[in-house]
């Protein structure tokens, strides 16, 4: 017994020395700065965090937290660690992943960042961290007639909420444009041109919060995709398809009142400035095939620009995106198969393609991307860099027997940040390849055989 005692209290005492989850005690920041991006109705913001350990232990993490109004709209939190001064510094990625705090006041959300290598006691490190924010901007008035100009309200605080003290800090607001109708004063605060400072804030405690909203005028294009399905099929005769089919609306004030073409085109800075009949999809490089059209059919206005890093596609709906809006319209065109299919070192095969959506500064509420493997392909595998929803279904084109497996990945509140690389593997032996060329020589075969016979063969009862 007093051996299982012993042993038991050598465990404890290992565990215990281990760097664990720090707490709110253990660490503090000393300086923050924080410059949110209100320039697009995808709202960016740049937060640097200087952190000291004050605790006796190492730390491994620390805690980002955020209200429970931005967290249902946070499309992304990404975290990098700084070394260095000035021109040489370096930036090392760091892991970010959602978790839940017992404790949390007021439902605010947490993000758990963990350290590359655990902070010891007294050491400081540098991070800088990006989060996004989507569907933040609220449209005030929530309609408008065609010649008025869009105002919103964004609501945040002028000091960051955080779990830990934070012994100085400022926050900076840039819209689009210098006109700004009002913006909540948290002494010290000022604005110069497009910018509104907050602070610098002395010592403020943890979970401190000072509630401000800032009304402007933002015209930029509300382009929201309400559901964007791509699909990319591929050939090992060599090309893939890309498919995408698209639901867009404009997601800013309504429009009220009658649409005039006469105005709209005679006076375009004035009349209809928050609306937007252009858009802009990055395509990969050597697309060819390249098609844009609707339900009724075939739409002229675009314009392909081909490049060796990246094409765009240049295109207009039918008719400008007022607020409340919508069009849908499909896109398609292939890339050759030798720039996206490769093989592995164990014999597999992946396709190496981007995720999320081509058109420029939207944001897509759900996305669904199918990838249809070659039939006869096994054990299919998808690998992201995020968390997505993926599923497995099973598609039959032309001479399929079987099928071919279609690899679903389902994700929401996407924006541009996401468009990064992603890989399906998947197992295929060449002999498939011949399945449906076989099927072909088989039926034509078939067909001669049947000729053939029908031609030769005597059917008449009475000899001639």
């Amino acid at each position: 017994m007093a051996a299982r005692i012993w042993i038991f209290a050598v465990v404890a005492a290992v565990f215990l020395s281990l760097p664990s989850s720090s707490s709110a005690q253990d660490l503090q920041i000393v300086n923050a700065e924080r410059r949110i991006d209100l320039s697009s109705h995808i709202v960016k913001a740049f937060l640097t965090l200087k952190v000291e350990n004050i605790g006796k232990e190492p730390a491994a993490d620390m805690l980002l937290a955020f209200p429970p109004t931005q967290i249902k709209n946070l499309a992304m939190v990404q975290a990098l660690a700084v070394t260095g001064k000035k021109k040489k510094k370096t930036y090392s990625p760091l892991d970010v992943k959602p978790t839940q705090q017992p404790d949390a006041p007021n439902d605010a959300g947490y993000f758990l960042v963990s350290f590359a290598t655990p902070l010891g006691p007294g050491q400081t490190v540098t991070l800088e961290v990006l989060y996004i924010l989507t569907h933040s901007l609220e449209p005030f008035p929530v309609e408008i007639t065609q010649s008025e100009s869009q105002l919103v309200y964004y609501r945040d605080s002028a000091v960051v909420l955080s779990p830990y003290h934070i012994k100085q800090q400022t926050t900076f607001f840039k819209t689009p444009s210098a006109r700004v109708e009002s913006f909540t004063s948290v002494e010290p605060a000022n604005r110069a041109g497009k910018e509104i400072k907050y602070g610098p804030y002395e010592d403020r405690a943890a979970y401190s919060y000072a509630p401000v909203i800032v009304h402007f005028e933002n015209n930029s294009p509300f382009a929201v995709v309400e559901e964007l399905v791509r699909e990319i099929e591929i050939s090992h005769w060599g090309s893939i398809q890309i498919t995408e089919n698209y639901k867009l609306t404009h997601g800013g004030a309504r429009h009220k009142g009658v649409f005039s073409r006469v105005e709209y085109q005679s006076r375009r800075s004035i009349s209809g400035s928050s609306a937007f009949n252009g858009l802009l999809a990055v395509l990969p490089p050597r697309v060819n095939s390249v098609y844009y059209r609707d339900d009724i059919g075939n739409i002229s206005t675009s314009h392909l620009r081909t490049g060796f890093k990246k094409s765009e596609l240049e295109f207009e709906p039918r008719y400008p995106l007022f607020g409340g809006w919508r069009a849908t319209f499909v896109i398609g065109y292939r890339v050759p198969l030798e720039d996206y299919l490769f093989e592995a070192p164990d014999g597999r095969r992946y396709l190496n393609f981007t995720f999320g959506c081509p058109l420029v500064e939207t944001i897509v509420n759900k996305l669904t991307l199918k990838v249809v493997l070659p039939e006869g392909s096994k054990d299919p595998s998808a690998v992201l860099p995020f968390t997505v929803n993926q599923d497995l279904q099973v598609k039959y084109s032309y001479l399929d027997i079987v099928g071919r497996t279609v690899v679903v990945l389902q994700k929401d509140n996407v924006v541009p940040t996401h468009n990064v690389p992603f890989q399906v593997y998947y197992t295929f032996k060449p002999i498939y390849m011949l399945a449906e060329p076989l099927m072909l020589v088989s039926a034509f075969f078939f067909v001669f055989v049947t000729s053939l016979a029908y031609v030769h063969i005597d059917l008449n009862i009475v000899k001639k």
